[in-house]
């Protein structure tokens, strides 16, 4: 069984956090410029800032703790050489923070961008090179390994689509096809590969951690349809473009295994819903129950898309593409990380603070999300626009931005014994 150093990492978690508060308050400084324009402040520059430190600053910084806590023992997790990689990456993204708003995509917030890349690297190698010396592949922890090796791979490869950024960019195709699918590129193998891959290695791994004892048949069944069916899935976000018949086709296909392949692993997770939620309480359950509908539903969304009709409404109409997007990586990953990291008892989520901040922001996720696919759905019909609109959605990110804040403030230096199973709840 392994071991924890939960301790050494709680200001590494607590960095993460912040930086999902930062996330919250520039998007709800975007959505208060669509009510009055700030004058000096571009929009599209601090859209910049808030997606890099949402996938950048946020989410790759939880997986990466994550990763280094359950799948390697403390003598290893330890190393200075993490310690650098983690506090690198949080110095490039806050590089990126200052000079995005200043200067879009331009020579200085590329090489922060191309700094985080690298390191991104340097945690990949060293990563899988501890994971060896432990034997991972050949530990009850197997199948969870071999979708955490998926999901670095995935990593990597989305990258490809900053590097081409440069050179499209030189040659004059920014705002061109090939621009937004470069950028289509590094979002798709960001949340279906590197996020979707790391989350059900997390999944699996807990399962094997409490000895519920699942069918490594179906799991390596539910691995190669997602992992085989995520490389041609890149097809759906490019169908905006109109390409060819084949391509529709191609992307249909893809988007029908995902489906097939999250389809089994929901029936997993149903057949041992009852071992699996006896480890968790309150919110960590309900926000675990919610992460896996969001995802659900993202999977139907995304096989939608490879319907001509549907693949041009999402383009003309950008609530869709905004809305699905904040599904999955706050509905689908970011409530899963908050409800395993609580379940850990890395985070706590019991004290009258943090009630009060996860109602917050859990009503502000709902609240915009229905209003992003409310305007979305009467502009398709034709049928008007919501009564104010954007008043609405900035007062929906009001709750988000406080939710996060209240949920940041309420974290406690103590934490759970290292290695502590969260009891069950009666």
């Amino acid at each position: 069984m392994m071991a924890f150093s939960i301790h050494s990492k709680k200001v590494w978690l607590m960095a993460a956090l912040l930086q999902l508060v930062v996330v919250a308050f520039l998007g709800l400084g975007l959505r208060f410029m669509l009510l009055e324009p700030l004058a000096g402040l571009n929009f599209k520059y601090i859209l910049h800032a808030h997606s890099h430190a949402a996938l950048l600053g946020w989410l790759y910084s939880a997986v990466f703790v994550a990763l280094l806590l359950v799948f390697l023992p403390p003598e290893l997790s330890a190393k200075k050489t993490y310690t650098w990689q983690f506090w690198l990456s949080q110095g490039a993204v806050l590089g990126m923070l200052f000079t995005f708003p200043v200067q879009g995509y331009a020579a200085v917030s590329i090489a922060f961008s191309t700094a985080h890349i690298l390191l991104s690297y340097w945690f990949i190698y060293q990563f899988l090179k501890d994971a060896r010396t432990v034997h991972l592949p050949s530990t009850p922890y197997r199948l969870a390994f071999r979708f955490v090796k998926a999901a670095l791979f995935f990593l990597a490869l989305s990258s490809l689509g900053p590097w081409a950024m440069g050179p499209i960019m030189a040659t004059g195709q920014s705002g061109t096809n090939l621009y937004f699918n470069a950028i289509y590129f590094y979002l798709h193998f960001q949340y279906n590969g590197w996020f979707t891959f790391a989350g059900v290695g997390l999944l699996f791994w807990f399962l094997a951690r409490h000895e519920i004892m699942i069918s490594h048949k179906v799991g390596n069944t539910v691995f190669y349809l997602l992992f085989r069916a995520c490389f041609p899935a890149y097809l759906l976000s490019v169908l905006w473009i109109k390409p060819a018949a084949w391509v529709y086709w191609t992307a249909g296909v893809a988007g029908a295994v995902q489906l097939i392949g999250s389809g089994l692993l929901a029936r997993l997770i149903w057949l041992y819903r009852n071992q699996l939620l006896a480890f968790f309480r309150g919110w960590a359950k309900a926000l675990f129950l919610m992460s896996v509908a969001a995802l659900g539903l993202k999977m139907v969304l995304q096989m939608a898309t490879a319907f001509p009709y549907v693949a041009n409404l999402a383009y003309q109409l950008r609530y869709f593409i905004i809305g699905y997007l904040h599904l999955v990586l706050i509905g689908g990953v970011s409530f899963f990380l908050f409800s395993f990291f609580a379940q850990r008892g890395w985070w706590q989520f019991s004290t009258f603070l943090a009630k009060w901040g996860m109602g917050f922001f859990v009503f502000g996720f709902l609240s915009t999300e229905a209003l992003l696919f409310a305007q979305g759905t009467l502009l398709w019909l034709r049928l008007g626009a919501v009564p104010l609109y954007h008043l609405w959605l900035f007062l929906g990110s009001v709750f988000l931005a406080a939710g996060i804040l209240l949920i940041f403030m309420s974290q406690k230096a103590s934490l759970v014994p290292s290695g502590a199973i969260i009891p069950k709840e009666k």
